[in-house]
């Protein structure tokens, strides 16, 4: 099936999105549907992770941008954000061989400095590892809010306004969104979110100003890349306008 989607996907004249985004959401669905403990749910997932970053280089997704860990969930129970933080050292070690086979760089958004060193060492040891990988940037957004990022943003180009060493007439969009921790990246082409919730809950709010949102069901632990092939093709019989009329 999934090689079926491939052709469809390769024989299209729109072209595959070159960044696409997800809020990975459903674990604790999944786990209680099932009469399991949440953190069972967050273990179920990582498969899904492997799904999607081997799919997105399988089909030619040059940015893939996963919301693992929201600025809100350091809210949750204790005893599940230390599986969670045990889970990213996790990741850090079991995934990193498959991703240096497949080319894939990573780089990690958010307040990293919120983490305990051994997370902040996993960061570091699977972002060094990768460095110089050509087939797909895989980007992590940990202890992430992007109502957060635009502060900062806004306090950074205030900064320079005050030391002189930029106008104030002189901030424009481009300029706005060279300080987000994204300035390195095109906005996404296409957002996915499982588990048939309808919210961005704080997830790259100026990046997605055109971005196609694509909506499934699916719960995160169950999402695979036939289900990724399926997004991208419901992308490709989009008509992106940008506010435009097509002639």
């Amino acid at each position: 099936m999934s090689s079926e989607l491939l052709r469809q996907i390769r024989e299209n004249e729109s072209g595959v999105p070159t960044h696409v985004a997800v809020i990975m959401d459903g674990n604790g669905r999944w786990a209680n549907e099932r009469g399991l403990p949440r953190y069972e749910g967050h273990r179920a997932g990582m498969k899904s992770v492997r799904e999607v970053v081997e799919g997105a280089v399988e089909v030619g997704v040059e940015v893939l941008t996963l919301y693992a860990f929201s600025q809100e969930n350091w809210q949750r129970p204790r005893r599940e954000i230390a599986f969670l933080m045990s889970l990213l050292k996790t990741y850090a070690k079991s995934e990193l061989q498959d991703l240096v086979d497949h080319g894939v760089e990573v780089h990690v958004v958010g307040e990293v400095e919120r983490f305990a060193a051994p997370e902040r060492k996993a960061i570091e040891t699977i972002i060094d590892a990768t460095r110089g990988g050509e087939h797909l940037q895989l980007v992590l957004a940990i202890s992430y809010g992007s109502r957060s990022e635009i502060v900062e943003a806004t306090r950074r180009l205030a900064r320079r306004v005050a030391a002189g060493q930029l106008e104030a007439d002189r901030i424009d969009e481009a300029a706005f969104a060279a300080e987000l921790y994204t300035a390195a990246w095109p906005d996404p082409d296409l957002m996915i979110r499982t588990s048939g919730e309808y919210r961005i809950s704080n997830f790259l709010l100026w990046q997605l100003a055109y971005t196609e949102l694509y909506t499934t069901p699916v719960l995160w632990p169950d999402f695979n890349r036939e289900h990724l092939f399926e997004a991208i093709l419901e992308y490709q019989r989009r008509e992106r306008r940008f506010g435009r009329v097509n002639q």
